[in-house]
């Protein structure tokens, strides 16, 4: 059969130790022999980040700006630990947080639901998507380590050079600092972006922070949300049947639990992190979530929702046979094959991620599934090589 043609390219971002092995065998197994692929490749390995001063990151992100989509395999968020491991000169930042940052968008991560594999929260019946803000706070963070008593001080001065000052603390002794901050437009764009995506796909939105503690930085986000649905959606979300509504991040984790799914819940930053894992563990395991990032301007990037899988890298070096679940990096390339036929007009390509998908699920309720899924499936499950699934995967998409 012909190769399913493409007139633009991917954005294609590697990356690092188990998930770069995957992703040479997905593209290997279940993309390059069906789809005449055409991809911009950008190697956003720890080696190649350090060797580009990070470069290649920026360069990946402005990339994905010009061409509208990307696909991007797992990257290592470099620690003291790395440093030594990888003999870098100093520990890059997290390419993810650099791509947020260019392309200020919302990152929208929700499970994979699987026939035979029903959520260890017994109430879920429906998918929750976590829409994850992708700009500031902890992940463009300045740190300091204080060395000794003295006084640290929050300052802004404007461009008219007046100056506002807080105390922060007084320091007896050592201790640490940190500063964060957000921006009025990447927080509209947040809002826009959960109550758009949530009238798309008919769900409630909901958002949670903590405003009651930080009654400032939190409760700009709150009212930032209020003004956008009041002044933009509401009148759209009752038309449509869904609702909006605010809580305390800690409530809308017991709502959550309680609830049937079938919600977006909006989170900052790093409770999108944390939230997001819970939810993906909840439904089966991190390595059956997806992520997609959206920008204001109407660019994609795809991405599985876990890290690189560093334990069973090191087997594989030695030369064992690793079962590594690659089910959420393979829906990363269907993702953006999808979204690449959908904004070309090539509804063969979009076709085909369907199919892609349908395969990939169906091997596993067929009982042929990677061994992190063999405990949870409620049926006889044979446990299968990262490669072997892949090929079984294949054999049910030919």
């Amino acid at each position: 059969m012909p190769k399913i043609a493409m007139t633009t390219p991917l954005v294609e971002m590697d990356g690092d130790e188990m998930t770069r092995i995957l992703w040479r065998m997905i593209k290997e197994h279940l993309v390059e022999p069906f789809v005449a692929l055409q991809t911009e490749y950008y190697d956003l390995g720890l080696p190649n980040r350090e060797a580009t001063a990070d470069q290649v990151t920026v360069d990946a992100a402005l990339a994905t700006r010009r061409l509208g989509v990307a696909v991007k395999c797992a990257t290592i968020t470099a620690n003291a630990q790395r440093v030594e491991e990888y003999g870098l000169t100093r520990q890059w930042k997290s390419p993810n947080a650099t791509i947020r940052a260019l392309l200020d968008g919302t990152v929208f991560r929700a499970p994979i639901p699987v026939a035979g594999i029903t959520p260890a929260v017994r109430s879920w019946k429906k998918p929750i998507t976590i829409a994850r803000h992708a700009y500031g706070d902890i992940y463009r963070n300045t740190e300091m380590r204080v060395p000794g008593p003295g006084r640290a001080e929050l300052v802004f001065t404007g461009v008219d050079g007046e100056q506002r000052r807080e105390v922060i603390h007084d320091f007896e002794g050592p201790g640490v600092l940190q500063g964060v901050h957000n921006l009025d437009a990447s927080i509209e764009s947040f809002a826009h972006a959960c109550f758009t995506y949530g009238l798309a796909v008919g769900q409630d939105v909901w958002f949670a922070a903590k405003d009651t503690i930080s009654k400032t930085y939190d409760q700009h986000f709150k009212e930032v949300f209020q003004r956008v649905f009041d002044a933009q959606y509401a009148p759209r979300f009752m038309e449509k049947g869904v609702s909006y509504f605010y809580t305390l991040i800690d409530d809308a984790v017991a709502r959550v639990i309680r609830s049937d799914g079938g919600m977006v819940w909006a989170c900052k930053n790093y409770d999108g992190d944390v939230m997001s894992d819970m939810v993906a563990t909840a439904f089966g395991s991190l390595a059956m979530m997806t992520s997609v990032l959206v920008s204001p301007q109407g660019q994609f990037e795809y991405e599985a929702a876990h890290g690189t899988v560093t334990r069973h890298y090191y087997r594989h070096l030695r030369g064992e046979r690793t079962s590594t679940n690659p089910v959420a990096t393979i829906f990363a390339w269907s993702g953006a094959l999808r979204k690449r036929g959908e904004l070309d007009a090539l509804p063969g390509l979009a076709a085909f991620a369907g199919r892609l998908e349908r395969a990939t699920l169906g091997t596993i309720a067929e009982g042929r599934m990677t061994q992190d899924l063999v405990d949870l499936f409620e049926g006889p499950a044979q446990a299968l090589t990262s490669e072997d699934f892949l090929r079984a995967v294949a054999e049910k998409l030919r």
